[in-house]
């Protein structure tokens, strides 16, 4: 019972840390989500992980963050979308390596520029040109809740993790 205690411990500080080591980004710095931002040069020279979050901020409704394909993102289509947030502050957390497409799926907006492609490292398969909703949407208001086997919460980072105590 007491090594399993301790084994969780270890895991939920090692969770811990790993949620700090996370980066921010916020997409467009100080413009935002708009058109006319060069959004290829915004990524230029940034580095991101499994971890990281994209920060999306825009008027609400006037304005999509629409994860897509790699064919949906060069064809400017959200109709096969693999998440979408209108809320005006939207929070990407970037889940798995890969790039990572998203568009404004407004019409025009799209083809205006309002597209970003994302790279994440941490795996091997990072660069891989593919794209499979490795990103979870979330408005930045709502709770994040990472599932895990028990009874006991810990908050820790704005995040809730649950551990299980044997």
């Amino acid at each position: 019972m007491a090594s399993s205690s301790a084994a969780l411990v270890t895991l939920l500080v090692a969770s811990c840390a790993a949620m700090a080591a996370a980066t921010s980004y916020t997409v467009g710095d100080g413009k935002g989500w708009v058109i006319g931002v060069d959004y290829s040069g915004w990524t230029s020279g940034k580095s991101f992980a499994v971890g990281d979050k994209l920060v999306f901020t825009y008027t609400s409704k006037a304005h999509t963050v629409t994860e897509v394909s790699q064919s949906d993102y060069s064809s400017c289509s959200g109709s096969n979308a693999l998440a979408n947030d209108d809320s005006g502050a939207t929070t990407v957390t970037l889940n798995t390596p890969g790039t990572h497409y998203y568009i404004c799926n407004i019409p025009g907006h799209c083809a205006g520029g309002m597209k970003v492609a994302v790279t994440v490292g941490g795996g091997g398969s990072a660069g891989s040109g593919s794209s499979s909703g490795g990103g979870s949407i979330t408005p930045s208001g709502a709770a994040l809740q990472v599932p895990a086997m028990g009874a006991v919460v810990a908050a820790a980072a704005g995040a809730l993790i649950k551990v299980a105590l044997f």
